[in-house]
């Protein structure tokens, strides 16, 4: 490779002084700079893939029955029982697909959503989740060695950028980069040192030291490639937690596998959520990489605009996972046009390519064509395999590798090590991640300090002081502390849960060691609960008065110690080895009471089954219990013969008082069980920790949930599409079928806004405000689709959240009017239809079901149920969801899950829609559909605003107005487009120093690229568009506009927007149709009070993880108060009230009662004969047996009454208040529901 004229001249300060000229410049000097640092050119790596076949066995339902494969428990059972006659077919993923990625070069990978792109990616780059029922076929080499020989180092060599943006959202952009750039870049400098070495003498230090300092910076530097500059100190986010954009989260996405310097770079989607200008500057961006640094490029685009598709060097199509065409960019159109189709001026070449092979290729078509034109995607895959190009790719495929690449094996590949860090170097960098992650979240860590404080407080307050000789209530401080500590550890089950996708990103991108990630997940978790434990078990022991002595005090601060850890390992272990929460959650607490049964407080050791004694030896609750209670009754105070004027050695056989009353628990009395109990829960914590090692090693689960396809989906695959009857050549004939028209449910509304600002703290200094929005005016009028543009973080989805008034947080001034009438907040809500940018659905709802159930809940009540079903119909054919409408939700794709969020919205029948990127995620084919729906929705008299990023030409067309925001949420332009956008273009080409838009340019990216979007650099000299256009005719035109009456006042022709109740639908219908959405999530029956109070914190607290500390807590001072730890007659006085409201007592002492306190007549105690007279056969009549010395004689209802409390004659009464308890509750959760929102936006 020849090197280039000149080297240029750089600061090495900074990234951003190294970036100051733009990415190709720092490209052309790390062309320079590295080879001469490492005294060889830079390495390089070809990938071949010959006849690759990719293929899953799945189940199919027959289409008349497709309710019988949803995932309900009755059909689960019907498939396990029916199993035998269940229809498995092969479902073929990639079909005989060969092809050669070559170094230098970038190639742009298209196909429609199921076409197979993914799938390839993933399994050139090592990602692919193979399991029993997938079948790989075909030879994959990289510079001549084979695929299988380094799949356990092809991370290091290849990256893949997933779709899907998964990140720690509590971590900061900056930091999600750096964390990326420790994990997998460290280590090559030192590696690159050791080439040098190794190689040639004569090097450049100044160039070594260049190359040190590009390494340094870097994660500054693709800060600065993908415009992250500005929000590099932003959290990333979520759906709940205010963040970055979506665009700039995926650039995120991007960035973080942009590290280790990796020779093929496979990036899926990555333009989603990006404008078309962003998108340019990022693919232009890879293509310099692949020019000047001989990297292979392989991306995979859903809408890329003619400009983008210039910057290919090559084109892969695949469709149903045949491959139609790969080969040069420049030569694609000629080839089709061979096979008999022509591409219209009209429209983007990347759009008329990925409608070939569909039932959209017909107007492609030539007429006059002399040979048959292919029609299915498998007769394209055939007529390319004819193909000169493709006799070319064979000849590549089977000519033997360019000797240098060969060469470069022992260089590159031989010495690359699975992992770039070492295990203690890694496990330190995952320890600083967790801690970040975990005491970030103050809520959290908060409030599990002050559980345990206030636990503590209560405990020590409760059983102050308490008389050794009561043995069940020391017998219950000890098991309710071990307990409580024990249970702390399920809050951070959610926490576990919610980094499990990002591990199995990371684990396969080779980041670091699954061992690495658990050991480093553990330890970080020891701080809080050595915390815990300290406090907890300090306050407990010294004020409740166990022994007086320092080394027993450390005993039992490091049992409660070691039990806190092995619990919580316990619950890491269920987050890696079960699918979801929704099954770790009811596992770990049933796991829970099995340990607590067990554990021989609630039942004795020597009641336990025989057959199930082994449950005793294995809870780690028991052998905490048992240590605990040796070290207190075998100390020096009570291991002693007399105590409190009774010998129990000469009554008792010997036994101490001590090992007496730890008898009568069927505790063994030896201190060497204190040894064994430490030994076992220390190797309890190592067992769970390396059962979670090979959970999180060997099962993943990363396939989709639904894998059923129907009968007919099979048989679609293998017919012909477009199947023409015959007719006379050159006509098209066309049949008008009369279409019914469907009656309006909606009243027009024009939306209008003026001088809207909005203000947000600013998170570095709280005291200051940060403008996101200066003084927006606009209207939007019914039958007319508005859309809002502008780079990312402008502020487009800012204004169309305060707009919709979807704003949590913040100060927002202006007015926002709906018919010339100020808009309240029920008008705005009971109106209109917001479509988000993430899509949040109930997984467990069929596609059908959730569209049903927006149409009833938020179409009036005064609508008939059959217009309801007919606009869920409505939304179904126009958003082309016929084929998965029956299917659940859970494991849709990403392109399913918007139309799915667009039609939920669609359903309500609104009068106004608010679309947050309706075609992000989609392919070009899938967003015009879309589009062209929303249009005739918009042409049905509604009024839609819409913020839009990369819209082709054709979509852009089908917008009336445009209002553009430039960055600072500031107005660039607004106003009617025009046919053809031709105001807009007459508009900013008559802007001094613009230049022209292009032919065949498109105009929304012109657009764009003209008022600096993208995260191209150097755009301090951009002309102030604001300025210009608040003194243009359109601003002029505007102020006139929004003066008219119906716009910001009145109109005698314009209803106002009033409602007289805040929900559409009524109480009835929504009672129904939630209790059915209920039932089909899963939700069963357990404890009904239960049940609400954990819905109650669910509601009221901020996360999950804090609502599962709240219930906690909650829990654990009830249970306290129930009566039996401590027994009814123990409680204190000043905690009476406590007892008297507990919500458990009442449900238990009903149960108890009915059991043990059942007694008609009660028998007398003979002081003569020392038994009791007239024992009838009623339980609650029967003695006790072994009663503690202090108890004396007494009968099991006595006993259950006396000193628990627990009443035969109270069970009508406390029957009645477990009822009350639970409306009361139900009145609790409906009202935080109702006035509680921790939804950050």
């Amino acid at each position: 490779m020849s090197s280039p004229v000149a080297t240029p001249e750089l600061s090495y300060e900074s990234g951003k002084t190294l970036m100051a000229k733009g990415p190709q410049v720092l490209h052309d000097l790390m062309a320079t700079k590295i080879p001469a640092a490492t005294g060889r050119p830079l390495p390089e790596m070809e990938v071949r893939f010959s006849n690759l076949s990719l293929s899953a066995d799945i189940v199919v339902a027959d289409d008349h029955a497709t309710k019988y494969e949803l995932p309900t428990i009755p059909n689960e059972l019907k498939k396990t029982l029916m199993g035998p006659k269940k229809l498995t077919v092969r479902k073929e993923i990639l079909k005989n697909v060969s092809g050669r990625f070559a170094p230098g070069k970038i190639t742009l990978l298209l196909g429609q959503p199921g076409s197979g792109k993914s799938a390839l990616m993933k399994v050139l780059s090592g990602r692919f989740p193979m399991s029993r029922n997938i079948t790989m076929e075909g030879d994959i080499s990289f510079n001549s060695v084979a695929h299988k020989d380094i799949v356990d180092r092809l991370p290091q060599f290849v990256s893949y950028v997933n779709q899907r943006d998964k990140h720690f959202p509590t971590l900061t952009v900056k930091e999600t980069l750096e964390f990326a750039h420790t994990f997998c870049g460290g280590k090559l400098l030192e590696q690159g040192k050791g080439m040098l070495e190794m190689g040639h003498r004569t090097t450049d230090a100044e160039a070594l030291e260049a190359t040190k300092n590009i390494f340094a910076h870097y994660p500054e530097i693709v800060i600065q490639q993908l415009g992250l500059q500005i929000c590099q100190d932003t959290v990333v986010g979520d759906n709940m937690l205010r963040g970055v954009s979506g665009g700039e989260r995926k650039r995120v996405t991007t960035g973080e596998m942009e590290f280790g310097m990796k020779y093929i770079s496979l990036m899926d989607e990555i333009s989603t959520g990006l404008d078309s200008a962003a998108t340019y500057d990022i693919i232009n961006t890879q293509r310099s990489v692949a020019h000047r640094l001989r990297k292979t490029v392989v991306i995979a685009l859903l809408q890329p605009s003619p400009e983008v598709f210039s910057l290919f060097d090559d084109v892969m199509i695949l469709n149903e996972g045949e491959l139609m065409y790969h080969g040069p960019c420049s030569e694609v159109e000629a080839y089709f046009e061979t096979l008999g189709f022509k591409c219209p001026p009209e429209r983007d070449i990347a759009d008329y390519l990925l409608d070939l092979g569909t039932k959209q290729q017909y107007p492609y078509q030539v007429p006059t064509h002399p040979t048959k034109q292919p029609r299915s995607p498998s007769e394209f895959a055939d007529s390319f395999s004819q193909s000169r190009i493709y006799r070319n790719t064979l000849a590549a495929l089977e000519a033997p590798y360019d000797q240098k690449l060969v060469e470069s094996v022992k260089d590159i590949i031989d010495p690359m090590p699975m992992f770039h860090q070492s295990v203690f170097a890694s496990v330190l960098a995952l320890q600083w991640r967790a801690l970040l992650i975990t005491y970030r979240n103050k809520a959290f860590v908060m409030g599990r300090l002050m559980m345990v404080l206030i636990m503590g407080l209560l405990y020590c307050s409760i059983f102050y002081d308490f008389d050794p000789t009561q043995i069940a209530v020391v017998m219950g401080v000890i098991f309710a502390t071990v307990m409580f500590l024990s249970m702390g550890q399920g809050s951070m089950i959610p926490v576990y849960i919610a980094g499990r996708d990002i591990f199995y990103k990371h684990r396969r991108a080779n980041f670091f060691r699954t061992g690495s990630y658990v050991l480093a997940t553990t330890v970080s978790q020891i701080p809080l609960a050595l915390v815990e434990t300290i406090i907890f078990g300090s306050i407990v022991y010294w004020i409740c008065g166990f022994v007086s002595d320092v080394k027993l005090f450390i005993i039992f601060e490091l049992v409660l110690f070691l039990s806190n850890l092995a619990m919580g390992m316990w619950f890491f272990f269920l987050a890696g080895a079960l699918p979801d929460a929704n099954v770790v959650m009811p596992v770990g607490m049933s796991s829970i009471l099995v340990f607590v049964i067990f554990a021989g407080f609630i039942v004795t050791k020597a009641q336990i089954p025989d057959y199930l004694i082994w449950a005793h030896w294995i809870s780690p609750i028991a052998w905490a219990l048992k240590a605990l209670a040796i070290n207190q009754y075998r100390s020096d105070d009570f291991d002693v013969c007399v105590y409190a004027d009774v010998d129990y050695c000469s009554k008792y056989n010997g036994m101490t008082m001590g090992e007496y009353y730890l008898d009568l628990f069927g505790m063994e009395t030896e201190k060497k069980w204190i040894a064994y109990a430490f030994i076992y829960l220390i190797a309890v914590y190592v067992f769970f920790m390396f059962l979670s090692y090979l959970a999180m090693e060997f099962i993943r689960y990363e396939t989709p949930d639904n894998v059923d396809v129907s009968v007919k989906s099979i048989e679609d695959e293998n017919s012909y599409v477009l199947t023409e009857t015959p007719k006379a050549k050159g006509t098209n004939a066309i049949i008008d079928l009369p279409v019914a028209a469907r009656e309006k449910n909606f009243v027009p509304v024009t939306v209008a806004f003026q001088d809207l600002h909005y203000f947000v703290p600013n998170p570095k200094n709280p005291k200051e405000q940060l403008e996101l929005l200066k003084g927006i005016d606009g209207f939007a009028v019914p039958g007319s689709i508005t859309a809002l543009m502008g780079s990312t973080g402008a502020g487009k989805t800012t204004l169309m959240d305060v707009i919709a008034g979807r704003k949590t947080g913040g100060k927002i001034t202006g007015k926002i009017m709906l018919n010339g009438y100020e808009a309240s907040d029920l008008a705005i809500r009971r109106c209109t239809g917001y479509c988000e940018q993430m899509d949040v659905h109930s997984e467990a709802a069929t596609i059908r079901e959730a569209l049903t159930f927006s149409s009833f809940l938020r179409q009036d009540a005064s609508v008939s149920d059959a217009k309801k079903y007919d606009s869920v119909n409505e939304c179904i054919e126009l958003l082309g969801l016929e084929d998965i409408a029956d299917q659940i939700i859970r494991g849709s794709s990403v392109e399913q899950m918007k139309r799915l969020t667009i039609g939920v919205e669609l359903a309500a029948q609104p009068s106004v829609i608010f679309l947050d990127e309706p075609t992000s995620g989609l392919d070009a084919r899938s967003a015009k559909i879309i589009m062209d729906g929303v249009r005739k929705v918009a042409d049905s008299g509604r009024t839609i605003i819409c913020t839009i990023h990369q819209p082709s030409a054709e979509v852009f067309y089908l917008f009336d107005r445009l209002l553009l925001l430039q960055r600072g949420g500031q107005t660039a332009f607004y106003g009617d487009l025009g046919e053809n956008c031709r105001n807009l273009i007459d508009y900013f080409e008559n802007i001094p120093g613009v230049a022209p838009l292009p032919v065949g340019y498109n105009p929304a990216t012109w657009m764009l690229e003209c008022i600096g979007a993208g995260v191209g650099h150097g755009t301090e000299d951009l002309m102030d568009f604001v300025s210009y256009f608040k003194n243009s005719p359109y601003n002029q035109q505007l102020e006139t506009n929004m003066a008219k009456e119906g716009i910001m006042t009145p109109s005698p022709d314009l209803p106002e927007m009033v409602f007289g109740k805040k929900r559409a639908a009524n109480s009835m219908t929504q009672a129904r149709l939630r209790y059915v959405r209920r039932l089909l999530a899963g939700v069963g029956s357990t404890c009904a009070h239960v049940r609400v109070s954990g819905q109650f914190f669910a509601y009221a607290m901020p996360s999950e993880e804090v609502a599962q500390i709240v219930g906690i807590l909650f829990n654990s001072i009830f249970m306290m108060f129930i009566g039996f730890s401590p027994p009814a007659y123990a409680i204190p006085s000043g905690y009476t009230w406590l007892y008297d409201i507990c919500p458990f007592k009442f449900p238990i002492s009903v149960l108890i009662a009915l059991v043990f306190a059942d007694c008609d007549n009660e028998p007398t105690w003979n002081e003569t004969t020392q038994a009791y007279e007239n024992v009838n056969s009623q339980l609650g009549c029967q003695p006790m047996a072994d009663a503690p010395e202090t108890v004396g004689h007494i009968t099991i209802k006595g006993y259950t009454e006396d000193y628990f409390g627990m009443k035969h004659h109270q069970i009508a009464r406390n029957f009645g208040i477990t009822i009350g308890i639970i409306v009361l509750f139900r009145i609790w959760a409906a009202l935080a529901l109702r006035f509680i929102n921790h939804q950050k936006k």
